[in-house]
């Protein structure tokens, strides 16, 4: 028997896992001959782009709804380290090492958080699940206590996507409380920096429509359990601080004896393997691949879901001596959630509004609640035609 390893079940991972067994079934390859085994910390897939949201219950879904059908095999534990030489993965907590004959690393990617004093005490997120309850619980606990300007204050710092996400999301949130304010903070001199000016304007337009003070050109110097602060020597007063400052791809990225980008990721070919490597493919956060002859792939599960596709196609062709198929997307959107306002919907890398306001919204909400989910019936020919190596088309506009 041959074995395929997966590490990671994220967007990349799961469907990495599942395009490998449809290549094997369209191959008509026994799971005698083989075997694909998905290797992930939790019992859980996580649709981890609504951690901001307030209502959690349905952004997990259990690796066993997925892969049982389909005969995936799958062990939870933390990834601790790779041998490329001997083809080996260390699970904590199991003795033997787990043997591979093809790979594709799929870790994903973590929040950075900069070694603050009091940061890593006194701060929330949401880039796991259980930092987004931890958050949820913090806020529906607000309303129990006395009303001070402390209580009221949320301090989002990071005015990228997920910042933005986050702090559009607040008022709605913090309804219950009387004096709210939230703010949006981040180092760069606007918010928003890489959504180009026309997108800019329309989160402007929303952020003024929610009442949320915006705070560009600031950096924070401390967090204590009262506030945060700043570089220039201002303070915010806040129970609530929320980092959502800068993303990293998995720091097992450093086994590979290839050169990284600033991020981190590993750089892989159109076929998703990692350049100078047999064996080897990467796929999601944890990978760089130019993907229309200028671009590079971004960290999102827009590029994440078709590149673990295809990783999951062709690692088998490569280990089974046929032909691979490249990954080429020609298309790229951008479509952010701004709460109670409604959405942005973007088109092309410079980022052209097409949709805006509640229309954009039910984009949104087809994409959180339905495009990006495997497909939940159990069925194991429905789960195995979602994985086709196609470039799904963008978010319909309606």
């Amino acid at each position: 028997m041959e074995r395929i390893v997966v590490l990671g079940g994220g967007f990349a991972g799961l469907w990495a896992a599942i395009g490998a067994a449809r290549k094997c079934y369209e191959l008509g390859i026994p799971a005698e001959r083989v075997e694909i085994l998905l290797i992930d910390r939790t019992d859980w897939h996580a649709i981890r782009v609504r951690n901001y949201e307030a209502d959690l219950a349905q952004v997990r879904v259990r690796f066993d709804e997925i892969l049982s059908p389909i005969g995936i095999g799958r062990v939870r534990g933390e990834v601790e380290d790779i041998d490329l030489g001997r083809q080996r993965i260390a699970v904590r907590g199991r003795p033997d090492p787990i043997g591979y004959d093809r790979l594709v690393f799929a870790l994903g990617s973590a929040l950075v958080k900069p070694s603050l004093p009091g940061l890593a005490e006194h701060a929330f997120d949401v880039d796991t699940y259980e930092g987004a309850v931890r958050l949820g619980n913090h806020l529906a606990a607000l309303s129990s206590r006395p009303a001070s300007i402390r209580r009221d204050t949320v301090l989002v710092v990071g005015a990228g996507l997920t910042g933005i996400e986050v702090a559009t999301e607040m008022p709605a949130r913090l309804a219950p409380l009387a004096g709210r304010h939230v703010i949006l903070a981040d180092h760069a001199p606007w918010i928003g920096s890489d959504m180009g000016e026309e997108a800019r304007e329309v989160i402007d337009q929303a952020l003024a429509a929610l009442e949320i003070e915006t705070r560009p050109g600031i950096a924070v110097a401390s967090v204590d359990d009262g506030g945060a602060s700043l570089a220039g020597g201002d303070r915010i007063d806040t129970e609530t601080i929320i980092w959502c400052a800068g993303m990293r791809s998995h720091s097992l990225t450093a086994r590979f004896p290839v050169l990284r980008d600033r991020f981190g990721r590993l750089p892989v070919d159109p076929y998703l393997k990692v350049k100078g490597l047999e064996g080897v493919f990467a796929a999601g956060d944890s990978a760089s691949l130019e993907i229309d002859g200028t671009h590079t792939t971004v960290m999102s599960c827009q590029h994440a879901r078709p590149m673990g596709r295809f990783a999951g196609h062709n690692v088998v062709c490569d280990l089974l001596g046929k032909p691979m198929l490249p990954l080429r997307i020609d298309w790229y959107v951008t479509v952010l959630d701004l709460g109670p306002w409604g959405a942005l919907y973007t088109q092309g890398w410079d980022r052209h509004v097409v949709l805006k306001g509640e229309a954009a919204k039910r984009v949104k909400r087809t994409i959180n609640c339905e495009r990006i989910y495997p497909p939940l019936s159990g069925d194991r020919k429905a789960i195995l035609e979602a994985a086709a190596a196609l470039v799904s088309p963008p978010p319909a506009m309606h």
